[in-house]
């Protein structure tokens, strides 16, 4: 039997016997749920998905609701969970399937793709589980299975290299009746067992023909993508507090973090004296550094300390909102630990 020819059945095998099988989007067909959990999994892992997933139906049990919320809403729900255009498509994707095909997805994966935050990868995995398509996914787990298996030593995350992988990976599907069982299959393999570190090739259902393994390379593929390093950004966070409320700023609609809630970035020396307020305190604080795909923001937060919350300015730009409550609002990350740190803080004395 050749490597191709022995590597689908030996996935579906596996994942069969092995492979995860209680998560919870998983054993259905419902498009909805195999879309939240594929959009929610895109370069973020299953731990950290799960309690958003299980939150997210709570709030939103199907596509209409998603539909009909507003975008803040979603938004809250996806704070911390990063990638925050995601949850933008998701809620754009959402009202264009209500309004161009009645509420119901695309069946196939080619359709799927041409919707808002659903790339080929993705549209496959979903049509595969929902409709089980053939159609090939290529994940970073999937790509670093087929290079270490094959030994390829091109460079994939180029577009040569990865149009060669995409080739690749259809020329392995297996017959349509266990796209599913094969397409979960390959998520697990790359996930538990054939991690970027330390992979369990003992236990690896592909062991006997991997090349990777028989030439002891496993540890140098894929080849590293070459990463230019990121510049950096400079950001002034205003952490305005009387002690028992917080200024946040809705974001623009466009640009990092947009719609979500965050500290005012600007200048104490320019920004306070336009809400009138008395201060009593403006006080640095240790710098944070958060990095996104293309740069690095370094973000240089002071506490304003005031006698009595402000009155908000500029048509409802601001909100002004208890501690408690900010904390349950859609923020992305660095505002989320300032403001699990901020009763910490304001509770030391005044300098």
């Amino acid at each position: 039997m050749s490597e191709i020819d022995f590597f689908a059945p030996a996935i579906v095998r596996w994942q069969r016997q092995a492979g995860r099988h209680d998560l919870p989007w998983q054993n259905t067909r419902d498009p909805y749920r195999i879309w939240l959990s594929e959009i929610m999994l895109q370069q973020t892992q299953v731990a950290t998905v799960l309690p958003y997933y299980q939150r997210f139906l709570q709030r939103f049990p199907d596509l209409p609701s998603v539909a009909a919320a507003p975008l803040e809403d979603v938004l809250t729900l996806w704070g911390g969970l990063g990638y925050y255009a995601r949850g933008r498509n998701l809620h754009r994707c959402a009202q264009l399937i209500m309004a161009q095909h009645a509420g119901k997805f695309p069946a196939t994966a080619a359709q799927l793709a041409q919707l808002p935050g659903i790339g080929r990868s993705t549209a496959a995995a979903i049509a595969a589980f929902a409709q089980g398509e053939r159609a090939a996914i290529l994940d970073g787990n999937v790509k670093r299975v087929l290079c270490r298996y094959f030994a390829i030593t091109e460079d994939v995350f180029r577009a040569a290299g990865e149009r060669a992988l995409w080739e690749l990976a259809e020329r392995l599907l297996p017959a349509s009746g266990v796209m599913a069982e094969y397409t979960q299959g390959m998520m697990d393999l790359g996930a538990t067992l054939c991690t970027r570190r330390q992979p369990q090739c003992v236990a690896c259902p592909l062991h006997a023909h991997c090349r990777a393994r028989q030439e002891n390379r496993q540890h140098l593929l894929p080849v590293p993508r070459i990463r230019q390093k990121r510049p950096e950004r400079q950001a002034s966070f205003l952490l305005l507090s009387d002690g028992q409320g917080i200024l946040l700023e809705r974001r623009p609609a466009q640009g990092i973090w947009g719609g979500l809630l965050a500290f005012p970035e600007a200048e104490a020396a320019i920004f306070l004296p336009k809400l009138g307020v008395e201060v009593l305190e403006v006080r640095p604080l240790p710098n944070l550094q958060h990095g996104f795909t293309h740069f690095v923001l370094q973000i240089a937060p002071q506490l304003c300390r005031i006698a009595a919350p402000p009155e908000l300015v500029q048509e409802g730009a601001y909100c002004w909102l208890p501690l408690a409550a900010a904390l349950d609002a859609g923020t992305p990350s660095p505002v989320r630990k300032l403001l699990a740190a901020l009763p910490e803080i304001l509770a030391q004395p005044a300098a």
